[in-house]
């Protein structure tokens, strides 16, 4: 009888360390935080690009600081260094309205990621706000520029003027490219982020963007979009240079 129970002890301790390493293999790392009053478990999946569902990531046909990569992948460029860098999650007013490289939100992720390409997306707002305040409701007739550029509202409306809109189906998985933009709302409260050429098992991209969580390019996705914050627009830069097939 006693052989009999350590045999099974046995068996559950083997079956128990293969499913363990089986997860371990799966999936790599395991964080638990909150975002907007909602607790979220990170998991880290596997990895996959968009070459693994039959298609590939478009690029654009402009270069507009002429450093030999197109505009789109020097925006997923300057999203991963922020990701990298991981600046603490900190809002506040700025003089000039540029906070120090060490702070920001996650409307900073969007500006420095296009200052990656050679744009300055502060003077484009500015300039768009100055020429169609009416069309700014949250600038309320009053432009400020230490701040303008980095109200998600504001910048929604910036990219619904003047950019690609395109769906926020992710089943679509097809139609999300990496330097994408994307917006999402809930109850009042905006957030904003930029997508990456990692993908899920599905096809669906990860997100790069900042809400203070320790994992900046995450598979999350979908999870925000169903438990934290509704997804509400998907914008891409629109290609400066004729005969894209972005037009």
């Amino acid at each position: 009888m006693g052989k009999k129970i350590i045999t099974f002890i046995i068996t559950i301790f083997i079956f128990i360390t293969i499913v363990i390493s089986i997860l371990v293999y799966n999936y790599k790392d395991v964080l638990e935080y909150t975002i907007n009053n909602t607790n979220i478990i990170e998991v880290k999946s596997n990895v996959y690009y968009a070459k693994d569902f039959g298609f590939e990531d478009i690029k654009s046909n402009t270069d507009f600081d002429n450093d030999g990569i197109d505009d789109y992948s020097d925006i997923l460029e300057g999203a991963r260094i922020e990701a990298e860098n991981k600046p603490e999650y900190k809002d506040g007013y700025y003089n000039g309205g540029y906070p120090p490289d060490t702070e920001g939100v996650c409307s900073d992720v969007i500006w420095r990621a296009f200052k990656n390409a050679g744009y300055s997306l502060k003077d484009m707002i500015d300039k768009d706000i100055k020429e169609n305040i009416d069309s700014y409701p949250r600038v309320d007739g009053k432009p400020d520029p230490n701040i303008d550029f980095r109200r998600v509202k504001n910048l929604k409306v910036y990219f619904e003027r003047n950019h690609i809109s395109l769906t926020i189906d992710l089943n679509k998985i097809e139609e999300w490219q990496p330097g994408d933009i994307v917006v999402f709302q809930k109850d009042g409260l905006d957030h904003i982020g930029i997508i990456s050429d990692k993908r899920n098992e599905r096809g669906v991209p990860y997100i790069i963007h900042n809400a203070g969580q320790n994992n900046r390019e995450e598979d999350g996705l979908e999870f925000y979009n169903e438990r934290v914050w509704p997804i509400t627009a998907h914008y891409r830069l629109k290609d400066i240079n004729k005969g894209s097939n972005n037009d």
